[in-house]
């Protein structure tokens, strides 16, 4: 009995759950729409040379002249793919990693005087730690590592 009245009250919601129609494109929400054009406005986009040179600026017609192709104003990122993800690898026995969100540890970031990114504190066993702000490439990275925290 009881599964009958159960059965009974369902019924309805699952007539009106079904007989929706699925929604049209003007009644998606602003943030399916942009998951749905592949370029989403609420985060970055990542862009490659011939996006860039699509979307941004086709320096190579135009060496001699900046022509902007975005219809509204841009920020442009260039950024490198963590290196330090490969040393930690390179590394794993020998260092510690570590990695701090600025945004998020403020205060951290107070105490040490970071004013810039990248700012690299390196921590010999022995030693006083050194600072390095400003992005150094993989081997100067290997050469710091060899020469200041692992030399005896």
């Amino acid at each position: 009995m009881k599964n009958l009245v159960f059965a009974f009250l369902l019924f309805p919601l699952f007539v009106a759950c079904n007989g929706q129609s699925k929604p049209e494109k003007e009644n998606i929400s602003d943030e399916t729409q942009s998951v749905l054009s592949n370029e989403p406005e609420n985060v970055p986009v990542h862009l490659n040379k011939v996006q860039f040179l699509d979307k941004v600026a086709d320096y190579e017609k135009n060496p001699d002249t900046w022509v902007y192709r975005g219809d509204k104003p841009a920020i442009i990122d260039f950024y490198a793919t963590p290196i330090l993800d490969d040393l930690a690898k390179e590394y794993k026995d020998q260092i510690y990693i570590y990695k701090i969100d600025t945004d998020q540890e403020q205060e951290l970031a107070a105490d040490f005087g970071i004013r810039s990114i990248p700012s690299l504190l390196f921590i010999p066993m022995n030693g006083q730690p050194q600072m390095i702000q400003g992005a150094i490439g993989k081997e100067e990275f290997k050469k710091i590592i060899d020469e200041f925290l692992l030399k005896e």
